[in-house]
């Protein structure tokens, strides 16, 4: 069946026992993955994830049968979660959907499948399963997120503040989410003592390093030079802080050059581009220059690279600037093999 948003949640937040599969599809990737949490959340901390990849269920289909229906070595609650699913998974799905007793819940996230999909025609036909789109949120239902994600920890989002949380994450959901964890701690905030969430907050905890300071990272590693990279990475590790300003700036210069790649696209001239962008008079050569270099997919790439790398900083017991480092030396010496 087809679910919206909020039967999916409610769904996911209160398991029903005739619903065994819940499918996650889209290009939103970190809006599965949020919502997938919610059902393991749901049965609580005691319960056991089995966790699934959809590449191995084409080799051995009925595993994610017998996943589904095995009990928990200690009696605790068990779900499935698998990641990565495709339509090599259509008959894992299948068997799974077949049979006759009642399993433990099933949740899939599979940001590559299209709606026309085999597997999602399956999902939104068989009554024990639901299938659910997920899309990255327009700018007015990003700031609804932040505010309600805001609320949930306990605060008071003031004027401007939700539409600031959602340009600082880069529309990310998971960014937003970890940021509205770390402004709750800096706010003790919680639904029993809830704070009012001000801009002032934001400026304390969310501080970026001056532009001019990471300029030349930046710029390094859109021309593809690793070895002046490695040299601006080692300067700003020795400066100490966060990672996650200068991350921020790469995406930023990665959507830029990308909108300007999609009106090229239409046959405008480079130059007319970058007047209507206001690119400056002395970055327009080397504007023009990555215009040319980069490529719509080498952009959309990297711009998922450098966000993957922003949620892996900000989760628990990360590994913390080795990540961004190895992430932006990769980018660069990638788009290096292609002078």
């Amino acid at each position: 069946m087809k679910a919206n948003a909020g039967q999916i949640r409610q769904a996911l937040q209160s398991p029903r026992r005739d619903v065994r599969f819940h499918l996650l599809h889209g290009p939103d990737e970190a809006g599965a993955q949020a919502l997938a949490a919610l059902l393991g959340k749901a049965l609580g901390p005691e319960a056991e994830r089995i966790d699934l990849e959809g590449a191995a269920l084409r080799a051995d289909p009925a595993r994610l049968a017998d996943e589904a229906a095995s009990m928990s070595l200690f009696g605790t609650p068990r779900w499935v979660r698998i990641t990565g699913l495709g339509e090599e998974s259509l008959a894992a799905v299948t068997a799974l959907l077949e049979l006759e007793s009642g399993t433990n819940p099933v949740v899939a996230i599979a940001p590559g499948v299209k709606t026309s999909a085999k597997i999602v025609k399956l999902a939104l036909d068989h009554p024990r399963a639901m299938a659910f789109g997920c899309y990255p949120p327009t700018a007015q239902d990003a700031e609804k997120l932040a505010a309600q994600l805001a609320q949930d920890q306990g605060m008071r989002v003031a004027p401007g503040v939700a539409a600031r949380l959602v340009e600082s994450a880069g529309g990310d959901r998971s960014v937003l989410a970890r940021e509205v964890e770390k402004l709750a701690l800096y706010l003790d905030a919680a639904p029993d003592r809830p704070q009012e969430l001000t801009l002032a907050a934001l400026d304390a905890v969310g501080a970026d390093l001056d532009e001019g300071e990471t300029f030349a990272l930046v710029d390094t590693l859109i021309e593809g030079r690793p070895d002046l990279l490695a040299s601006e990475l080692g300067r700003l590790a020795e400066a100490g802080g966060s990672p996650i300003p200068w991350l921020r700036q790469v995406a930023r210069r990665l959507v830029s050059l990308a909108e300007m790649r999609a009106e090229m696209a239409t046959g405008e001239p480079v130059e007319a581009v970058m007047k209507r962008h206001r690119v400056f008079f002395k970055e327009e050569a080397a504007t023009a220059r990555h215009l040319r270099r980069w490529t719509p997919a080498m952009l959309a790439n990297a711009l998922a690279r450098v966000r993957r790398a922003e949620r892996a900083v900000m989760a628990p017991g990360n590994a913390g600037g080795v990540l961004a480092d190895d992430a932006a030396l990769s980018l660069a010496r990638a788009l290096a093999r292609r002078r």
